[in-house]
């Protein structure tokens, strides 16, 4: 049994292994329980293609029986709540592939800051759930903002979003890794609190 429930953020590059770490890391945190399944993922990913068809049989292939797994690619703070009542560790795998979702579902008909709002509504709704279920919740992320600026209006909008919805999370976590090459830092700690 963990000590005191967290939200904790992970976030980094593509293949920098952050969803590795979060997997053990929940392990880590929940413990040996004497009966299966004691961890939950929640899954964002929708399988639109092979390509996606093959990067979830990879995750799925690491996790055992001890993982129960359910499927959010909308509505995500309802999975949390329902799976906050079953086990003590969530994995939320990952923010990103959420805001695709919700960004790809949001009314056309709608302005950026109508869509943008909806969108921060989805991530208070998901940030509530996982205060509310007083169980530790690990939310993974990708570093989007790092590279070259995209060259289309759509692209541009989506990593903007995703800066903005990660700095939300990450302030309301109690802590952050970044992961580099396979190498977690928790960068919350460290980080310099201005007034």
């Amino acid at each position: 049994m963990i000590e005191k429930a967290k939200l904790i953020l992970i976030t980094g590059g593509a293949r920098s292994g952050k969803s590795e770490f979060a997997e053990r890391l929940a392990q880590t945190l929940a413990g040996q329980n004497l009966s299966a399944p004691y961890l939950a993922y929640i899954a964002t990913a929708q399988i639109l293609d092979d390509e996606m068809a093959d990067r979830v049989k990879h995750h799925q292939a690491r996790r055992s029986e001890i993982w129960l797994t359910k499927e959010a690619p909308y509505e995500a703070h309802l999975a949390i709540a329902e799976a906050a009542q079953e086990v003590d560790v969530i994995l939320f795998d990952c923010l990103t592939l959420y805001l695709t979702n919700l960004l790809l579902a949001a009314d056309e008909s709608a302005c950026d800051e109508e869509q943008l709002m909806h969108i921060f509504d989805q991530i208070d709704k998901l940030l509530a759930a996982c205060r509310e279920g007083n169980k530790t919740v690990i939310l993974v992320t990708n570093e989007v903002g790092m590279g070259i600026v995209p060259e289309n209006a759509l692209a541009r909008k989506y990593r903007d979003w995703a800066g903005w919805v990660n700095q939300k999370v990450a302030q309301a976590a109690d802590e952050v890794y970044f992961v580099v090459s396979g190498i977690p830092v928790e960068i919350k700690s460290l980080g310099r609190k201005l007034n």
